[in-house]
């Protein structure tokens, strides 16, 4: 196949890229490095634009045949979403809006959405399916909804097909050390907690030590990124198969608290990772687990990575490949 890939510079977009080409798919990638590296495309095939420029786009599928486009292209910053809210709309919802307007006038039918577990807001119950309440707590939240919204208008009135991939924790980097993550700034835990045994960092926070969960801290669902980019295939040949648009969960199904994921970090970094304990973020749910069975009876997808220690491993090679 021959797949777009809108951000392909960034984190899980730089996975992807490299994960269909192992498969012997064709790959373009259209990226503006507002986020990502130009090292980490790893395909030759690369437009440098904004993915909302109509007359780039329009040229790119009239003169391409794209069996799919995969939207990576998103700001994921909780916090930057509540004080930066327009430049969350606009780039996650406006944007992908004209994406999506050009793929629907140029005859792209497939597109797979890079969603999130944050459409759910605060969990009713856990682990969460797809049809738990969706009742976001942020703009970053809300606006991956609205375009999950517009997606099911779309499919109604264009021919429109597509899959939208509810992430809960991305995590990990690739086994083989050439890709891996490196948000500037970094908020993800997993990074953090290895920049701190790596002595790039002094401590790790903690939010809170007090929640009711085994240890006190929050738990968390972490899904390796070449888990994440196995299940975008496994979308496009739904889609291509016939299957009905949808969204999926993808998680492991396995919680791990804070302190379960610095004490793994510590076994498998040999370092001792010091801990600052400070109060608990507001918004902050005491747990988020996944229930992916839909994604896994449907799709046929199983994480290959979902063991803790394996995943860290992998996140710590590339930190210590890296010290930017």
């Amino acid at each position: 196949m021959h797949i777009l890939i809108v951000g392909g510079a960034g984190y899980i977009g730089s996975h992807m890229v490299k994960y269909l080409m192992k498969l012997n798919h064709q790959v373009t990638v259209i990226d503006d490095l507002s986020n990502g590296f130009k090292d980490a495309v790893l395909t030759p095939n690369v437009v440098w634009a904004d993915m909302a420029d109509e007359a780039v786009i329009r040229k790119l599928f009239k003169s391409n045949q794209f069996d799919a486009v995969m939207h990576f292209a998103s700001f994921i910053q909780v916090g930057e979403s509540v004080t930066h809210p327009i430049k969350y709309y606009q780039n996650n919802f406006s944007k992908t809006m004209q994406l999506i307007k050009m793929m629907i006038e140029c005859d792209v039918k497939r597109f797979i959405f890079s969603s999130t577990a944050a459409v759910y807001g605060n969990p009713v119950y856990t682990p969460i399916d797809e049809v738990h309440p969706k009742t976001p707590i942020n703009p970053y939240g809300r606006s991956k909804l609205m375009v999950e919204e517009a997606l099911a208008d779309l499919r109604q009135s264009a021919s429109l097909e597509y899959v939208s991939l509810r992430y809960f924790n991305a995590a990990g980097a690739d086994p083989e050390g050439e890709l891996g993550e490196r948000h500037q700034p970094e908020t993800h835990l997993i990074p953090l907690v290895l920049q701190v045994a790596n002595g790039r960092l002094p401590c790790i926070k903690v939010f809170g030590d007090d929640y009711d969960t085994e240890d006190g801290t929050c738990v968390r669902d972490y899904i390796h990124v070449l888990d994440l980019a196995e299940a975008h295939i496994r979308a496009v040949e739904y889609l291509v198969k016939g299957g009905e648009s949808r969204a999926f969960n993808l998680g492991n199904g396995n919680g791990f608290s804070v302190k379960e994921v610095i004490n793994t970090a510590e076994e498998v970094t040999g370092k001792k990772i010091h801990i600052e304990t400070v109060a608990r973020r507001a918004g902050d749910p005491p747990i988020l687990v996944a229930d992916s069975q839909d994604a896994k009876n449907i799709l046929g997808w199983r994480p290959q990575y979902s063991d803790l220690a394996t995943i860290i491993k992998h996140a710590w090679a590339w930190e210590r490949k890296f010290a930017w």
